[in-house]
């Protein structure tokens, strides 16, 4: 069960939050919160696992307050302004809806958050597999360390896939596109084109046809179009 706040300024949005959190069984609604400071208050005081959280309120924002807390829960931003979505997911957000919501769309978001709380809590070991931050790739025979946070995007070469980093050069190794799909987190990357994989965090714009992530353009394909938009809480073109 998750411990979950929602936290808007007006009433009827807090009233539809309150009737679709309570339509699914692994939620528990701990408080309705109108503005920011309310719910700074109650995570002081309760255990909060997910944060539903409008961003412009009366006040402090919901960006204020998320940059406020040293621990945040898991959050998913509800908003009317679609034009805010990058900088959400620049504080790792779970997702980005933008209102009006639909169930359906709500219901994602929401099984997307509990799948991370579930990862975040099950034992550290699991059938020998450790949740890390980071993954090792061959190159030239050796072990090299990757970090999710450094990932720029991921390139297909055929049999190899290359990976662009921030701040250094890219690293070749032989990998499937599938593979490396696998060890990367869903809530931080995604397929945008059958030869590309990107950070979600580090896409700044969104052009026809193409995706600029820390200054590259990469082409996005009309296969991975939706699922983009639903992840970065875009209304359909």
């Amino acid at each position: 069960m998750m411990h979950c706040i929602a936290v808007d300024d007006e009433k009827l949005a807090l009233d539809l939050l309150e009737d679709n959190i309570k339509q699914i069984p692994f939620l528990k609604l701990v408080k309705r919160c109108k503005n920011a400071m309310e719910a700074m208050d109650v995570l002081k005081r309760e255990k909060v696992d997910l944060m539903f959280l409008d961003i412009q309120m009366a006040g402090v924002t919901g960006f204020q307050l998320l940059k406020s807390l040293s621990v945040k829960p898991l959050t998913i931003m509800i908003t009317a302004y679609e034009n805010y979505a990058i900088e959400g997911f620049n504080l790792d957000v779970v997702d980005y809806l933008v209102k009006p919501v639909s169930f359906e769309r709500f219901l994602k978001a929401c099984n997307k958050a509990y799948d991370l709380y579930q990862l975040q809590h099950r034992p550290l070991f699991n059938n020998s597999v450790i949740q890390r931050d980071y993954f090792f790739v061959n190159v030239e025979y050796n072990q090299v360390r990757i970090n999710n946070d450094d990932i720029v995007f991921v390139e297909a070469m055929k049999d190899y896939i290359r990976i662009h980093l921030a701040n250094t050069k890219p690293v070749l190794t032989r990998m499937s596109m599938k593979a490396m799909e696998e060890k990367l987190p869903v809530h931080q990357f995604a397929r945008i084109h059958k030869s590309y994989i990107v950070s979600l965090p580090k896409i700044s714009a969104i052009k026809r046809g193409l995706v600029v992530v820390a200054q590259h353009e990469i082409p996005l394909s009309d296969n991975y179009k939706a699922n983009l938009e639903a992840l970065l809480g875009l209304q359909p073109e």
